[in-house]
C-alpha cells in the first residue's frame, strides 16, 4: 500500500487517478480548490486526506505544500492539476508543480502531466516572467522539468505523462480518447513494481515516446529551474 497525493483531482483525469488508486487499496490525498466539490468526487471518507488550495495563486500554493506536508513524505506524487487558456496557466501548469516539488519532503516518485501539445512549446522563458506564455509552452517546461528532476534527484523517480487528449472539462465532450487510458498510465507509475525506464520517461498510454528535444536539453533544464527559482523566491536542492 503506497501514500499518493494527487493534485487537481475533483474531476476529469485526477478524480479518476485518485479513485483508481484508492480503488486498488492505497493511501489517497487529494488536493481540490474547491472544497465544496468534494461532494461530486465522492466526498472526503475515501482519502487519507485533503488538501485545498488555489494553485493560481503562489501564496495558496506554499499553504498547499504545508498542508499536504502533515501527510507525508508521500511514496509518490502525481501532479495533474492544469488550466488551458487561462491568464494563470503559467503558474497553475508549471510554477505549482515546480513550488511543490521544491518545498515538500522527496518522494519516491515524482510523475508530471505533460501533452502531445508540448511539442509546439517555446523555449522562450522570458514568458514565464510575463504571464504570456501559451499551453504548449508550460506543457513544454513542465515536461523539461520532470525530465531535469529524473537526473538531478537520484533516488527519485520522474516521469513525465502525455494522457491524451480525453473528454473532461478541459478537454472538451468530443475528445477522441478514451479517459480511462488518460489516468491509466499515471497510476501505474506510481504503484507498479518495475517500470522501465524507472525514471526520466516520457510515456503515453504505458508506452514511452520521444519528447520534444529541447525537453531534454540540460542547458534549457538549467535555464528553466533558474528561472522557477527567480519567480519563486525558492531554489531547488
Amino acid at each position: 500500500m503506497a501514500l499518493i497525493l494527487v493534485t487537481g483531482a475533483s474531476s476529469g483525469l485526477g478524480r479518476g487517478t485518485a479513485n483508481a488508486l484508492a480503488d486498488d487499496g492505497h493511501e489517497v490525498v487529494v488536493h481540490v480548490r474547491n472544497p465544496a466539490r468534494l461532494a461530486d468526487a465522492g466526498g472526503t471518507t475515501r482519502w487519507k486526506g485533503v488538501v485545498t488550495g488555489d494553485l493560481a495563486d503562489i501564496g495558496e500554493i506554499t499553504g498547499v505544500a504545508r498542508q499536504a506536508g502533515t501527510y507525508g513524505p508521500f511514496d509518490a506524487v502525481v501532479h495533474n492539476a492544469g488550466v488551458l487558456n487561462q491568464p494563470q496557466q503559467a503558474t497553475v501548469n508549471v510554477v505549482a508543480p515546480y513550488l511543490l516539488t521544491a518545498l515538500m519532503d522527496k518522494p519516491g516518485r515524482l510523475i508530471y502531466l505533460s501533452s502531445s501539445m508540448h511539442r509546439t512549446g517555446s523555449t522562450d522563458l522570458r514568458r514565464l516572467a510575463t504571464g504570456d506564455a501559451s499551453y504548449d509552452d508550460t506543457k513544454l517546461w513542465v515536461t523539461a522539468l520532470a525530465l531535469a528532476l529524473a537526473f538531478r534527484w537520484r533516488g527519485t523517480s520522474s516521469q513525465a505523462v502525455d494522457p491524451g487528449w480525453v473528454p473532461t472539462r478541459m478537454g472538451g465532450p468530443g475528445a477522441p480518447d478514451d479517459l480511462a487510458a488518460g489516468w491509466r498510465t499515471q497510476t501505474w507509475l506510481a504503484t507498479a513494481p518495475d517500470v522501465t525506464p524507472a525514471t526520466g520517461g516520457y510515456w503515453y498510454h504505458q508506452q514511452t515516446q520521444a519528447p520534444a528535444p529541447a525537453a531534454k536539453d540540460q542547458d534549457f533544464q538549467a535555464g528553466l529551474i533558474s528561472a522557477l527559482e527567480a519567480r519563486t523566491g525558492t531554489r531547488l536542492a
